[in-house]
């Protein structure tokens, strides 16, 4: 079923929109909780919490790409409990790995907030994401937004563990000098 009349059931509020959504998407949103929480039942839970909050979110919302507006609500859910569930003890699973990853490139949550907004921020890093050659932006897309593991994504491009660490190593070096360059760090 297309995307569009996905959106039109669930403007209808005809509960079917929750299964087509389920049988199209479900697979993709698991792999992104999964992936930020790497536990099984987090995961469902975590999913069938996207169902709801998108059920209570079309309308008034009407998003112009479902599965990126669905995969925002999951992964947002998924940090959310990641949080939650890791305020107490830490743990090793692939979000904590990826952030590690990138906390050489990020300052500080107050030095941030000093220097400027937030927005400012993100334009900057969408920006250097855009101009990166399509390969580096989607390995830099899988380990950072997706969380996806390097073995998975070295399978998914069928390159070696070894490249994908040095090709997100060195993007992650490039990021961290447009960042200074702008003032951010």
């Amino acid at each position: 079923m297309e995307d569009t009349a996905i959106i039109e059931l669930y403007f209808s509020r005809d509960e079917t929109a929750l299964e087509k959504t389920a049988e199209k998407y479900g697979g993709y949103c698991y792999s992104i909780a999964f992936n930020v929480l790497g536990s099984e039942e987090d995961s469902e839970e975590t999913v069938n919490d996207t169902y709801l909050e998108t059920w209570n979110s079309i309308p008034p919302h009407r998003p112009m790409v479902f599965s990126a507006f669905i995969g925002k609500i999951t992964r947002r859910l998924a940090i959310s409990k990641w949080r939650k569930r890791t305020a107490v003890k830490r743990g090793g699973n692939e979000y904590a790995l990826s952030l590690e990853e990138l906390s050489e490139c990020v300052a500080d949550k107050s030095n941030t907030e000093k220097k400027l907004e937030e927005k400012e921020a993100v334009a900057v890093i969408n920006q250097f994401i855009k101009e990166l050659p399509e390969i580096q932006r989607s390995v830099f897309i899988c380990r950072y937004w997706y969380t996806d593991p390097i073995a998975s994504i070295s399978k998914q491009f069928r390159f070696s563990e070894s490249k994908v660490r040095s090709m997100l190593m060195r993007t992650r070096q490039r990021l961290k000098q447009r960042l200074t360059e702008e003032g951010l760090l």
